[in-house]
């Protein structure tokens, strides 16, 4: 997994900061990520589980091999087994 196809990859487990949302609240919020629909991830931060909004937020992700990725949450926005599917475009 690497800045360029993780898209593409599975995004339970990995570590999650909200770098934007437009729920002022949100942001900077860190966790892991432990469930994915459609439209929300669910992050546990400490004890607490959080349902976060995919379209209104811009996450950093934290890859297993230290490197950070910002990604649009818009981009996101599906169901985890059909983003596996979708033509991307690459930045």
């Amino acid at each position: 997994m690497n800045e360029r196809n993780i898209l593409r990859h599975e995004l339970i487990g990995l570590k999650i900061k909200i770098k934007y949302s437009s729920n002022k609240y949100l942001i900077g919020l860190l966790g892991k990520i432990i469930y994915e629909t459609y439209n929300l991830i669910y992050i546990k931060n400490g004890n607490k589980i959080r349902k976060i909004p995919k379209k209104s937020c811009i996450f950093i992700f934290f890859l297993p091999d230290d490197k950070e990725v910002v990604v649009d949450g818009k981009l996101l926005v599906g169901r985890p087994e059909d983003r596996l599917k979708k033509r991307l475009k690459y930045w």
